[in-house]
């Protein structure tokens, strides 16, 4: 909606420019500078940080006061309240389930976590070593190959179907570039489970004997899950936007966000954490890398605190430090050396005034690093669930996108390379 507007005076322009100034439900005001171009004009944002790209319904942040909305509901609430199942619907469609609607779209999830038997021998051409974040990208893409009957992107319902696919297959390829680095069988989704009871057994279970998945640990996975389903237009969801917008297949485009996610900048901070701590290795340590983090000459930075966006504080660790507590003393391991030096750095970042005065406290990724560690999953995994979670995120966006009328990305720029210069000779 536009009820204000912006004047730009430009030297050698002679008129002054009218731009409509939008307003949202939330968030600051934005100026619509698509006239500019017919003046010969274009912004200039490297990184997009003052630009918006879109309008979205989906979720909401302000950074400045810590707040995370999806749908209008408070990550808090939901994270307490909700499950990730009821949360993915809450994305895809914009408003809570009641309870008819809630069983049948857990029930058609469920239908659809079995992956193509064809799919396994993908596995067979990467090395055992292979990071599972390389797997997860040639093999999320190729599922285009096996579903023909659902790539119309102009027709709801095969959006629909594709969504359902990808939240439900995702996690049973997660747990297969996980059981393929071990050399263990692959194991089949048992769709008895819960969403992530059902993860843990595809990763934890074996055909030997029977694997019951910890309540505990279940419900801490399923907060994982909630608290990194969306965060708004960030870089991997503004790639599966981009490579939307070209008409690419749903499953191409959900492939370039687990690209972009690998990035150690965006999806790898949970494992950087991990790192971090094997780093410092002693507790004993920790005032001589605390001193290394004050110094701004030095370039070691502590993971895990402070957040790019979270100027204030960020909503998701507060929940996520609560089911950190839990897991460590349903494992009985306070005592673990890395998790007692994460406890520890914890506390000194709560209490310390240069880490108070700069709001640098921790964040989702520090203690969702430990939960993953604890629980037993290895680090280069991290990603992979990061991934995971997100798939619910990057796939209503990408039909957000292609349920209204639309146009392929084309960014500009600014040249600066050298002018129109003749061929020599």
């Amino acid at each position: 909606m536009a009820d204000k507007k912006a004047y730009l005076k430009v030297d050698g322009i002679d008129e002054t420019i009218e731009l409509p100034v939008l307003h949202g439900t939330e968030g600051p005001d934005v100026v619509d500078v698509r006239a500019l171009v017919s003046k010969g004009l274009f912004t200039y944002d490297p990184g997009f940080m003052s630009t918006a790209a879109c309008d979205s319904a989906i979720t909401y942040i302000d950074g400045g006061k810590g707040i995370l909305l999806h749908g209008g509901y408070p990550i808090d609430q939901l994270a307490e309240k909700s499950d990730y199942m009821e949360v993915c619907y809450l994305l895809l469609n914009g408003e809570l389930p009641n309870a008819e609607q809630k069983e049948k779209f857990v029930s058609t999830v469920k239908n659809h976590t079995m992956v193509h038997e064809q799919l396994s021998h993908f596995f067979n051409g990467f090395r055992r070593d292979a990071h599972p974040m390389a797997i997860m990208c040639g093999v999320v893409g190729a599922l285009s190959a096996f579903y023909h009957d659902s790539l119309d992107i102009d027709n709801e319902h095969h959006r629909e179907v594709c969504a359902y696919r990808l939240v439900a297959k995702i996690p049973t390829i997660a747990a297969m570039c996980y059981k393929y680095s071990l050399g263990q069988p692959f194991m089949f989704p048992r769709n008895d489970l819960s969403y992530a009871e059902n993860f843990l057994y595809m990763m934890f279970g074996t055909p030997c004997e029977e694997y019951k998945p910890n309540p505990v640990l279940a419900k801490a996975m399923d907060k994982i899950f909630i608290l990194h389903a969306d965060h708004e237009q960030n870089a991997s969801t503004s790639t599966v936007r981009l490579a939307g917008s070209s008409g690419a297949n749903p499953f191409a485009c959900i492939a370039s966000g687990i690209a972009a996610l690998w990035g150690p900048a965006h999806g790898g901070a949970n494992e950087a954490v991990l790192n971090m701590l094997e780093e410092i290795g002693d507790a004993d340590n920790i005032p001589e890398f605390i001193a290394k983090a004050k110094d701004p000459n030095d370039p070691f930075r502590l993971m895990g605190f402070g957040h790019r966006v979270y100027r204030n504080f960020d909503p998701r660790a507060k929940v996520m430090k609560v089911s950190c507590d839990e897991v460590l003393k349903e494992l009985g391991l306070e005592n673990d050396p890395l998790l007692k030096i994460a406890k520890q750095l914890e506390q000194i970042a709560l209490e310390d005034e240069y880490f108070v005065e700069r709001k640098l406290y921790p964040n989702v990724d520090f203690y969702s690093g430990i939960i993953l560690k604890a629980i037993g999953i290895p680090t280069n995994m991290f990603t992979v669930i990061f991934a995971l979670s997100r798939t619910i995120g990057w796939i209503s966006h990408w039909n957000e996108f292609h349920s209204s009328p639309n146009k392929i990305g084309r960014p500009r720029q600014l040249y600066t390379g050298p002018t129109m210069r003749d061929y020599p000779g």
